[in-house]
Formats: structure tokens, C-alpha cells, sequence
């Protein structure tokens, strides 16, 4: 399925994964999706960084093709970033390669992830009154149990990323009561106990 040329999304491979397995570099690039271009300053006091480790991440995430100048904006020797893609996808082969570095840095960008969705989750539950009615009756949080081999949950992962996917571009997406909506999916198997 090809994506919107506004939502282009970067499928990493081991170089990717060791440019960007950096807790500051993932929720600096996690900033510039969410809020759009910004400086290295900006994004240092956003993230309660020094500016110089900013600067030093950004141009690390630039080398890996994450990020990239944003020209439109900023005058003088003020350097704007912005985000090359607006989301990431982690190669399958990746959790099957024998470099022990790229398990490494796998482990802590999906350990990364996975604090990030759960602060996410936790923020929404902690504001959840500041929404009316109708933003509460349409939030779920779920859980399911199946039982399935590996090729069924393949399948059912690439039915609800189609499923998504396909709510992406709606008319609605600027209707006057649309906000930004977070979906985790988190699909993993359990042993029995």
C-alpha cells in the first residue's frame, strides 16, 4: 500500500536503527513530528536538554536521514529542523539479525517506544476530564487475548494497519471538533501459564 506523499513513513534497516537508538534522538525526532519544525534550542528547552546535545543529536539524526533543514523558516545562522517522515516502522528482519549492536540498538528503541506510548496513555488518563463527553465515549482502551500462529497475527496486524491507514486522509480531518488521535498497537505473544 503506498502512503500519502504528506505521511511518508521510514521502514529502518540496521544503519537506520543505530543512527536513531538514542533516547534523546527518538523524542527529538518524536517533538518535530508531533509539533513541527523547531531549532535545536527550541527543542532543548522543550525537552529540557542543553542546546548543544540537541544540536549534536539533530545532525546525527540528519547523517540517518530523520531529520532535515526546514529552508521556510529561520533567518541568519538560525537553523530550523523539521522531520524527513512522519512515522517509523521496524523491519521484521530486524529482530532475527546476528549483529549484536543492532539488537542492542533495537532493544532500546523499542524500549524507547514503549515508554513513550506508556507515558502517552498515562497523560490522557490523567487529563481525561479536561475532554467532553464525546471525546470520552469515543476513547478506548482495550485488550485482547488470541490464540494464533505467527502468519494469523501477521495477518492481523497488516488488516489494521490497512484499516488505519485508510482513516488517514478523511474529509472529517478538518471538521471543526477533529484533534490529533494517538492509536498503540501492541500485538505481541504470551506464554501460558
Amino acid at each position: 500500500m503506498s502512503e500519502p506523499e504528506e505521511y511518508l513513513s521510514r521502514q529502518l534497516d540496521p544503519r537506520s536503527l543505530r543512527g536513531l537508538a538514542h533516547p534523546l534522538r527518538i523524542r527529538l525526532l518524536r517533538a518535530l513530528r508531533r509539533n513541527g519544525p523547531a531549532t535545536a534550542s527550541q527543542l532543548a528547552e522543550q525537552l529540557g536538554e542543553s542546546s548543544g546535545a540537541t544540536s549534536y543529536h539533530l545532525r546525527q539524526l540528519a547523517a540517518h536521514g530523520f531529520v532535515e533543514d526546514d529552508p521556510t523558516r529561520g533567518k541568519g545562522r538560525e537553523r530550523w529542523w523539521k522531520a524527513g517522515q512522519q512515522g517509523t516502522r521496524v523491519d521484521a528482519s530486524l529482530y532475527e539479525n546476528p549483529d549484536p549492536e543492532v539488537r542492542g540498538a533495537l532493544d532500546i528503541y523499542v524500549h524507547e517506544i514503549a515508554t513513550i506510548h506508556t507515558q502517552e496513555l498515562s497523560t490522557y488518563l490523567g487529563t481525561r476530564h479536561d475532554w467532553d463527553q464525546t471525546w470520552l465515549s469515543a476513547s478506548d482502551m482495550s485488550d485482547f487475548t488470541l490464540r494464533l500462529p505467527p502468519e494469523k497475527l501477521r495477518e492481523l496486524d497488516e488488516k489494521m494497519h490497512a484499516l488505519i491507514e485508510s482513516y488517514r486522509n478523511i474529509e472529517e480531518a478538518d471538521a471543526p471538533d477533529a484533534e490529533r488521535v494517538r492509536i498503540h498497537l501492541h500485538a505481541f505473544p504470551q506464554h501460558e501459564n
